[in-house]
C-alpha cells in the first residue's frame, strides 16, 4: 500500500512542469561538461515536449561529435519519408580503437567453424538498445537521449568498467516517420497548463495515428518478412554485429505499470532454447532491482509472449541472442489521469532509461554467459539438424521468377545459405534456373525452420500475435521437404535478372503477355494508363507463335497492334520497355487464328477497362489492412488509389471511380444508399474481412454468413478463472488455410496451383453461394494448413466460401472473407486481389447472380 501511495505521489510531483537531468540521471557520478545536454540541442528539457525526430537526430550527432573517443554514429539508411535511421556505437576508447576487430571476432562466435578457437573471457558483450518502433509510444525514443548522454558524459570507474566490457548499439528510433507524426500531434495540443483529462484531443489521435510507418504498417511485425526499408536497414546492421541482447522499448495501456520479460511461459516458440528463457529471467532480476530503487511498480511472466519471430523481442531469440520486451504504461501525451494517479511523460521516460541501465548492468555481469550461449546456440545447430527429420527444402515457381526472387532475397537478409539446383537435377515442378535449395544443416537452422515449418500443435491457445506465418505458403511458392540425402548446386548469388525482351521481336498483328508473373498487373496498368487497348483471354487457347504452336492460359493479356492509335513501332517500343521494367514474359503473335480454343477476335477475348480506384480510409477503418493495399498498389504495382474518408465519400460524385475497396472496419458513417447505387450503376466493389460482414448486414449484398457455435453450453458452469482461456481460445489470431480455386474463373487467372493459401485473422465465415459459379475460392472439409484453430471455429470454416461474387444491379461485389495481402508479404494472395481490380467487372452476370 505504501508503494502504491508513493507511486501516485511521484506521478503528481513530476507533473507540474519540465524536469532537468537531475530527475533522471544517477547522482553519484560526475559528468563531462564538454558533452552537450539534450536541452542544449533540442531547445527543451527531456520530457517537457515530445522530441521530434529531426531534433533527436541532431542531438545524437552532437553527442557523437563531442565524444568521438566513446561514440561513433552510423547512418543505417533512410525511411520512406527520407528520414535517417541512425545508430550510435558506444564503447570505451580502447574498444573504439579496435572496433572492427571486436566486431569481426564477435561475428565469428556465430560461425561453428571459427568459434571454437575464440576465448570469451575478455570479449565484450554486444547490446542493442532499440526504441519506439511504434511511433506513438514515444517514451523510449525520448529516453534514448538520456542513455546517449549518460554513456558519453558519465565519468568514473563504474562507467569505464561498463564501457570496457560492453559495446552498445543505441538505436534511438526504430520508426522515424511514426515518431515524427506523433510528436507533432502531441506537441500541437500541449498548453502552458497541462490538461490531464483522457478525453482531451491530445490523447486521441486522428487516424491513422503515429503507431505506424509511412504506409501504415506495424514495423514490430516486420523483422522476419522485412518488407520495409526500415527493417531491411536494421537487419543489415543486426547481422553485421550479431548482438547478444536486443531491447525493444514499448508502451502499453495508460492504467498499466511496467512490464519486462519473460512473458507467459507456455507461449514461447518451441524453437527457442530453454537457456534463452533462463537468461531472460536472470536479466529480469536486474530490471526488478533497478525499478525497486526508484519505487516503480512492474510485472512480468504474463500478458505478453515470445512466439512470432517477426517481432523485435523475439527475432533475436532465433538468432542466438536474447530479445527483451519492455512495456511502459503510456501517458500518450504530457500528463494523463490513470487508475494509478496522474501519469506524467517524464515518469514514463525515467522508467525506460532506468531499464536501459539495468540491461547494461545485467549484460556486464552476465557477459560471459551471454557470449558462451551465443556460441553454443550456433555450435549446436548441426546436432539440431541431425535430429530433425526434414533435412532441407527445394522451392521456386517456374512461372514467376520475380516472386521467387523476393523470397530468396528475404532468406539472404537473414544470413540463410541458398543454393542453386545441381547440374543433374530433373523434376517437372522445380526447374533449374527458377528453383533453389537450402539445407537445414547450417548455422541458421532454427531460423530456417521458423520460416518454413507448418505448426499444428501448441501448448497454449491464447496468443499475442499470429500463430503461423509459414513463408512458402505466404509467398504462394511450390515447396517440397527433403527428408533423405540430397546434393545441392553452387551457392546462389542474386545477380540482376537478365534483360527481358519481347520474344519474337516486333509484330504487326498482336502480342501476348503471360499473367502468372507477380508484376504482370503493373505492366498491364502501365499499358492501360498509356492509352493502349488491351484484352484478356477468358479461356485457354492454342495458336502459332514463331515456328511452332503454343498454349496460352486463361488470363493471358492480348495487345492487338492495329487497334491502337500508336504506330506498330511505338507500341513495340512501349511493350519492350514494360517487358524489361517488370520482367514479364511477352511474345509476338503473327496470326489471330487459334488451333484450339477461341481465336483472337472472339468475344471471349474481353477488353480490359482501365481501373480508377478509390479506397475508403479514415476513422474506424483498419489502418493495417488499408496500408497493405496502399503498399501493394503504390510500391509493387505503380498504381494510384484515391483515399476517401467516409465524410468525403458522402459528399463527392463517385462517377470518376469504377473500383472501390473496403477493408476490415466499421462503416456506419458511410452513406449506404449511395454506395449501393454506385454498385448498381456498374461499379466494382471489393470487400475484405469485416467489410464483408458489414456489407451483408447493411443490405449491400446478399452474402450469407456463418457463425461459430459457442464453446460453452448454456447449462455449463465454469469458474471465473477459466474465462480468459475459454474466451481467448475462440479468437482467430491468425492461421493459414487452403482454399480450392476454380482456375477457369477470372479471379483465379494467373494461378497454376489449384490450392491457394490464404491468411485468416478474423471470424468472418461465408456460406457458399447458391449459384454454383459464384464461389471461385472455397474451403474444404479440413482446410487448416498451419496455425491454431478452436474446434468451434474449425466447424465454421469447414466447407465455407473464401470468395463470393455478388451481382448488384449492373455492378459486381467481390467478397473476400480473409486478408489476401497480409502484412505485404502474403504474395500468394496478391494475384487474387489484382484480378478483382482488373477482371471483376468482366465476370459474367449469370455466373455471379444468386439463385433464389
Amino acid at each position: 500500500m505504501k508503494k502504491l501511495l508513493f507511486l501516485s505521489l511521484l506521478f503528481m510531483t513530476v507533473s507540474a512542469g519540465a524536469q532537468d537531468l537531475g530527475y533522471y540521471l544517477p547522482q553519484n557520478l560526475a559528468y563531462n561538461p564538454a558533452i552537450p545536454k539534450p536541452a542544449d540541442v533540442i531547445y527543451h528539457e527531456v520530457g517537457e515536449w515530445h522530441v521530434t525526430h529531426d531534433r533527436l537526430v541532431s542531438y545524437m550527432k552532437a553527442v557523437a561529435a563531442a565524444a568521438p573517443d566513446r561514440v561513433k554514429l552510423e547512418e543505417m539508411g533512410l525511411t520512406f519519408e527520407k528520414r535517417p535511421q541512425v545508430l550510435l556505437i558506444i564503447t570505451s576508447q580502447k574498444n573504439q580503437a579496435r572496433l572492427e576487430q571486436i566486431r569481426q571476432q564477435h561475428v565469428q562466435l556465430t560461425d561453428p567453424a571459427q568459434s571454437g578457437s575464440l576465448n570469451t573471457d575478455d570479449m565484450p558483450v554486444v547490446v542493442w538498445i532499440g526504441h519506439s518502433i511504434h511511433g506513438n509510444e514515444p517514451s523510449g525514443a525520448n529516453a534514448s537521449m538520456l542513455t546517449a548522454y549518460y554513456l558519453a558524459a558519465a565519468q568514473g570507474k563504474e562507467i569505464e568498467e561498463l564501457l570496457d566490457h560492453v559495446v552498445i548499439l543505441l538505436d534511438p528510433s526504430f520508426n522515424p516517420d511514426g515518431l515524427q507524426r506523433f510528436s507533432t500531434w502531441a506537441n500541437q495540443h500541449r498548453g502552458k497548463n497541462l490538461v490531464s483529462d483522457p478525453n482531451s484531443r491530445e490523447f486521441n489521435e486522428v487516424w491513422p495515428g503515429g503507431r505506424y510507418n509511412h504506409y501504415w504498417f506495424d514495423l514490430n511485425r516486420d523483422w522476419l518478412p522485412a518488407v520495409h526499408p526500415e527493417s531491411q536497414h536494421r537487419l543489415q546492421w543486426f547481422h553485421l554485429w550479431k548482438p547478444n541482447i536486443l531491447t525493444d522499448h514499448h508502451e502499453q495501456g495508460s492504467n498499466a505499470s511496467f512490464f519486462f520479460q519473460p512473458g507467459v511461459p507456455s507461449r514461447v516458440n518451441p524453437l527457442t532454447p530453454d537457456k534463452n528463457q533462463e537468461l531472460t529471467g536472470k536479466l529480469g532480476r536486474f530490471h526488478a532491482q533497478f525499478l525497486d530503487k526508484i519505487g516503480s511498480l512492474y510485472f512480468s511472466k504474463e500478458s505478453y509472449d515470445d512466439f512470432y519471430y517477426g517481432k523485435g523481442s523475439t527475432y533475436p531469440d532465433v538468432n542466438g541472442a536474447v530479445g527483451i520486451l519492455f512495456e511502459q504504461g503510456s501517458s500518450r501525451g504530457h500528463l494523463q489521469e490513470t487508475s494509478n494517479g496522474l501519469l506524467s511523460f517524464p515518469f514514463t521516460i525515467k522508467n525506460q532509461f532506468v531499464t536501459a541501465l539495468s540491461t547494461l548492468e545485467g549484460a556486464k555481469t552476465l557477459r560471459k554467459e551471454f557470449l558462451d550461449y551465443q556460441r553454443d546456440f550456433y555450435k549446436q545447430a548441426a546436432a539440431r539438424a541431425a535430429a530433425c527429420p526434414v533435412k532441407g527444402y527445394v522451392f521456386g515457381d517456374k512461372n514467376d521468377r520475380s516472386r521467387t526472387r523476393l523470397f530468396v532475397e528475404m532468406l539472404k537478409r537473414h544470413q540463410v545459405e541458398v543454393h542453386n539446383l545441381p547440374e543433374n537435377w530433373k523434376d517437372s515442378v522445380f526447374e533449374k534456373g527458377t528453383a533453389y535449395m537450402i539445407s537445414l544443416n547450417q548455422p541458421q537452422h532454427s531460423l530456417i525452420r521458423g520460416i518454413f515449418e507448418k505448426t499444428l500443435g501448441y501448448k497454449d491457445s491464447i496468443f499475442y500475435d499470429i500463430t503461423s506465418w509459414t513463408m512458402p505458403l505466404a509467398f504462394g511458392l511450390p515447396c517440397r521437404e527433403l527428408t533423405g540425402p540430397f546434393v545441392m548446386g553452387e551457392k546462389a548469388e542474386l545477380a540482376s535478372l537478365p534483360v527481358q525482351a519481347v520474344n519474337g521481336g516486333q509484330s504487326e498483328y498482336a502480342y501476348f503477355m503471360q499473367w502468372e508473373e507477380l508484376y504482370a498487373p503493373a505492366a498491364l496498368n502501365e499499358l492501360l494508363q498509356a492509352g493502349y487497348i488491351v484484352k484478356v483471354a477468358t479461356s485457354s487457347f492454342e495458336t502459332t507463335v514463331g515456328n511452332g504452336t503454343r498454349k496460352f492460359n486463361a488470363g493471358t493479356i492480348i495487345i492487338p497492334v492495329k487497334m491502337q492509335k500508336a504506330s506498330s513501332a511505338e507500341l513495340y517500343a512501349k511493350l519492350s520497355a514494360v517487358t524489361e521494367k517488370y520482367k514479364v514474359s511477352t511474345c509476338a503473335a503473327g496470326t489471330g487464328y487459334a488451333i484450339n480454343g477461341p481465336s483472337l477476335g472472339s468475344g471471349r477475348q474481353v477488353t480490359v477497362t482501365k481501373p480508377s480506384i478509390a479506397m475508403i480510409t479514415g476513422p474506424a477503418v483498419n489502418a493495417l489492412d488499408a496500408g497493405e493495399i496502399w503498399y501493394l498498389l503504390d510500391q509493387r504495382m505503380n498504381m494510384t488509389a484515391t483515399h476517401l474518408e467516409p465524410a468525403v465519400f458522402n459528399r463527392v460524385e463517385l462517377n470518376r471511380y469504377n473500383t472501390l475497396i473496403m477493408v476490415g472496419g466499421n462503416y456506419n458513417e458511410l452513406n449506404k444508399d449511395k454506395l449501393k447505387a454506385w454498385v448498381q450503376s456498374g461499379g466494382t466493389l471489393i470487400l475484405t474481412e469485416e467489410a464483408v460482414s458489414w456489407a451483408a448486414q447493411n443490405g449491400i449484398t446478399d452474402t450469407k454468413l456463418k457463425k461459430a457455435r459457442s464453446p460453452v453450453d448454456s447449462t455449463q458452469r465454469l469458474s471465473y478463472a477459466e474465462r480468459e482461456q475459454t474466451d481467448g481460445a475462440q479468437q482467430v489470431f491468425g492461421a493459414i488455410f487452403a482454399a480450392d480455386a476454380d482456375l477457369t474463373h477470372p479471379l483465379a487467372f494467373g494461378y497454376n496451383q489449384k490450392t491457394v493459401s490464404l491468411f485468416k485473422g478474423n471470424k468472418v465465415f461465408m456460406e457458399k453461394s447458391k449459384n454454383p459459379y459464384a464461389t471461385p475460392f472455397y474451403y474444404g472439409a479440413n482446410p487448416l494448413q498451419s496455425g491454431w484453430l478452436s474446434k468451434e471455429n474449425a466447424e465454421a470454416i469447414r466447407n465455407s466460401a473464401a470468395v463470393v461474387v455478388s451481382v448488384v444491379g449492373n455492378g459486381r461485389v467481390i467478397n473476400i472473407a480473409d486478408n489476401p495481402n497480409f502484412r505485404a508479404f502474403w504474395l500468394g494472395g496478391a494475384k487474387l486481389f489484382m484480378n478483382a481490380i482488373f477482371f471483376g467487372r468482366i465476370i459474367d452476370a449469370a455466373s455471379a447472380r444468386t439463385e433464389e
